[in-house]
This record gives C-alpha cells, sequence and structure tokens, in this order.
C-alpha cells in the first residue's frame, strides 16, 4: 500500500540532507499537492521538497494540474506501479532506498531518476541493479540501461552477458531481443566477439615467443621455413607482422607510431596477465611486471579491469553461433585490439 505522509520520514532525514532541510523539517505545513499514479492513487507531498531534489519536478510543481472544484493540485508521475512511485517520493525527502524496494522496483526507479533527474539515485539504481544481475534479467536490465544512459550498468550487464550467454541465449527475453531489438543482440555479439579475438591475441603472442610461427619466432630459434600457418593464422599473422614493425621502427624509443603503441599495449596488458613467475618467453614481461608493482595507483585500475575482461572472455572462446543469427567473427588483429584503444582514450 502506498504510504500517505512523509512528514515524519523527512524529520529523521539523513545526514545527506542539507541543514537547511533538517530545520525545515521540524515544521512542515500541511501537504500542497498530491503525486497521482497510474492507478488513481494520490500520494500527498509538499512541493517545495520535491521541487529540492528534482529540476522536473519543480518544473512540474510551478505549473501543475489543478481540480476545479476542490483546487487540487497535482503532479502526475504515470506508468510505474504505485509502491514504486511511493518510493521514489520517498527517496525525494529522505535520499534513503532500502533493499528491499531495490530488489522490488530497482528497474522503476532507474526510469524515474532517469526521467525526473535525480543523479543520486540513478547512481544507487545503477549499482544495485548490477548486483543484481541474473540470467533472466540481463536483457531488461541492458536495455534499460542504454534508455537511461547509464553507462556502467550497462558495463557490467554486457559483462554478465559475456559470461553467461549460452544460459541468456535460451530465455525468452533474448528471443524478444531477436524479434524487436536487434541492435542490442548485434551489440552484445560485437562485445563478446571483440573480448574473445583479444583473449585470441593474447594466446597467438605467447605461441609466437615460445613455439614460433611461420615468419616470428623466439630470438634463440630460427623460425621453420616448413612451418605451416597454426590453427589462427589470421589473427597470428597480424601479429607477427606488427612485431617485425615493432622490432625495426626507428620512433620506438621515443613513443613510437601508433603500431608501435598498439604492440607495447599488448605486451603490458600480457604481463597483467601472466602467471609464470620468471621464465616467460614473451619479451619485456618481467619489466612490466616490476614497473606494475611499483605503480599501484594511477591507471592501473584501467588495466586490473581490462584483465578481467579477457580473462573471462577465455571461458566463452568455444561459444558456438549460428549463421542466421550470428555475424562472422573478423578475424583481424586491428579489431582485436580495438576495444584496447577505446580503454585508452
Amino acid at each position: 500500500m502506498c504510504p500517505t505522509n512523509f512528514a515524519d520520514e523527512f524529520a529523521d532525514k539523513s545526514l545527506e540532507a542539507s541543514l537547511f532541510a533538517g530545520k525545515l523539517a521540524g515544521n512542515l505545513p500541511q501537504p500542497d499537492l498530491n503525486v497521482v499514479t497510474s492507478a488513481g492513487v494520490r500520494i500527498p507531498a509538499h512541493s517545495h521538497i520535491l521541487a529540492m531534489a528534482s529540476p522536473v519536478v519543480e518544473n512540474m510543481v510551478e505549473k501543475p494540474k489543478m481540480n476545479r472544484k476542490t483546487g487540487e493540485k497535482a503532479i502526475p508521475i504515470l506508468g510505474v506501479p504505485c509502491d514504486a512511485v511511493s518510493a521514489f517520493v520517498r527517496f525525494l525527502y529522505t535520499y534513503r532506498c532500502t533493499n528491499e524496494e531495490m530488489e522490488k522496483y530497482g528497474i522503476h526507479l532507474l526510469a524515474l531518476s532517469h526521467v525526473f533527474a535525480v543523479p543520486t539515485l540513478k547512481q544507487r539504481c545503477s549499482k544495485g541493479l548490477a548486483e543484481r544481475l541474473v540470467v533472466d534479467n540481463v536483457i531488461d536490465v541492458l536495455q534499460l540501461a542504454r534508455l537511461c544512459d547509464a553507462p556502467d550498468l550497462y558495463l557490467k550487464g554486457m559483462k554478465f552477458a559475456a559470461t553467461k550467454f549460452k544460459a541468456i541465449e535460451k530465455t525468452e527475453g533474448y528471443k524478444f531481443l531477436q524479434k524487436h531489438d536487434p541492435w542490442l543482440e548485434l551489440e552484445i555479439l560485437q562485445f563478446i566477439e571483440e573480448n574473445v579475438l583479444l583473449s585470441e591475441a593474447m594466446d597467438c603472442l605467447v605461441h609466437i615467443c615460445t613455439e614460433g610461427c611461420t615468419g616470428v619466432g623466439p630470438y634463440d630459434m630460427e623460425p621453420s621455413k616448413k612451418k605451416e600457418p597454426c590453427k589462427r593464422f589470421s589473427t597470428c599473422q597480424g601479429l607477427q607482422l606488427l612485431i617485425k614493425h615493432f622490432a625495426t621502427c626507428k620512433k620506438r624509443v621515443n613513443g613510437g607510431c601508433s603500431r608501435c603503441k598498439r604492440m607495447w599495449q599488448l605486451l603490458k596488458l600480457h604481463a597483467s596477465m601472466c602467471e609464470q613467475p620468471g621464465n616467460c618467453r614473451v619479451p619485456l614481461c618481467r619489466q612490466f611486471k616490476l614497473k606494475m608493482q611499483q605503480e599501484k595507483k594511477g591507471d592501473d585500475a584501467k588495466w586490473r579491469l581490462l584483465v578481467r575482461k579477457v580473462v573471462s572472455a577465455k571461458t566463452i572462446s568455444s561459444l558456438s553461433r549460428s549463421k542466421d543469427s550470428k555475424p562472422q567473427p573478423k578475424r583481424e588483429l586491428q579489431h582485436a585490439i580495438s576495444c584496447l584503444q577505446g580503454l585508452q582514450a
């Protein structure tokens, strides 16, 4: 049931509220307008309190709907359950949201926080929904996160979808997505593919530096002229060309060209993932590890995030995709490391 008065809760408002609001709470007048839900339920509220919490509500309060007979002022909040509206109004009073409310109405509260421009609630909803992602709700969360411009929630939803894709693909939500929102389906598949390809590039780097391939191999081993291409040769060949360029580029010492910078990024990413204590054959692995141990701050968090993405991609690298609903992967090194460029931007 929707509550009818928030004055007592406002009086106990948390320390997040201003001192002015705390003093105001002790002398609250009678509510001067009603918040009307889709079910016709009226929630008494104070216009000045709602206006302080939301600029959108402030504009609505200036021109409320007026009942000609009773003189009642009202603002409509429609399209969501009554209890979700109640939780939203309560947050505007108290800046509090219970776990139960987040569990039941998190999706509705995120939508309301976006529509009515309440960034504090939007941040809490993004975090709360990310913690409650499951196979059955991730598609709904992704759609809403995109509509509500919640990039953190969208990224976490994508990462969850990548790790649980086989199960998600069987849900009714995903089947609905295929029929009605093919662009989001494409974004999910591209996200998965980019992580898998970057993981593949890491495997090829180790393969080249330990076993050697057609044109590049360890410094103490001559590449065999009769050696056949490996199973991932399209990616491996691009990486070999990049290594050859890196070895001869005269700009490398002074920061290097764009291709050299990509090679530096791949080497650093490998070092972030490498678990070999000291006998890794990949160049500069040990040096990067020592440097990262000394640099515990700065952009280290970015690399930890990317490492987690690549490691999780290894768990889905064997995903099989049907030809009629899924694009064929582009086995090119340039495509594989495009996410690195995005992370560095």
